[in-house]
């Protein structure tokens, strides 16, 4: 429970980065994609998360250049979840927001299709 808190904490008390980000990927704006944010995939919150294409995005902050062992850790945690992970510097996101996008939709277009519905033909 209390991670749940703490992501809706997050949400409601965005890093401007994060802000920034989130008005390029709310609304199904890049590649049509429904992305979330502060996201629980436990023992995480990740900050941004596209459920179907398993892509997770995260914004990293200068307190990340020395815990580079945790992010390595965790983000091979959530590879092993099935999940792509990319990551950005907030300088990067506040100084080149439209650059960010781009690389999302580029990693975007790598992942595999998601796999179809189980549903049968005829049913």
């Amino acid at each position: 429970m209390e991670s749940t808190n703490r992501a809706r904490q997050l949400r409601n008390n965005p890093t401007d980065a994060d802000a920034k980000l989130w008005q390029a990927l709310s609304a199904r704006k890049v590649a049509g994609i429904r992305f979330n944010r502060q996201v629980r995939i436990e023992p995480f919150i990740c900050d941004f998360v596209a459920r179907t294409p398993k892509l997770i995005v995260e914004i990293d902050g200068g307190q990340h250049a020395s815990n580079a062992a945790d992010d390595t850790a965790r983000t091979r945690y959530l590879e092993r979840k099935e999940h792509r992970v990319i990551r950005f510097w907030n300088n990067g996101v506040l100084g080149n927001p439209a650059g960010m996008v781009a690389e999302i939709e580029r990693v975007l277009r790598e992942l595999p299709s998601p796999s179809p519905s189980g549903k049968r033909e005829g049913n």
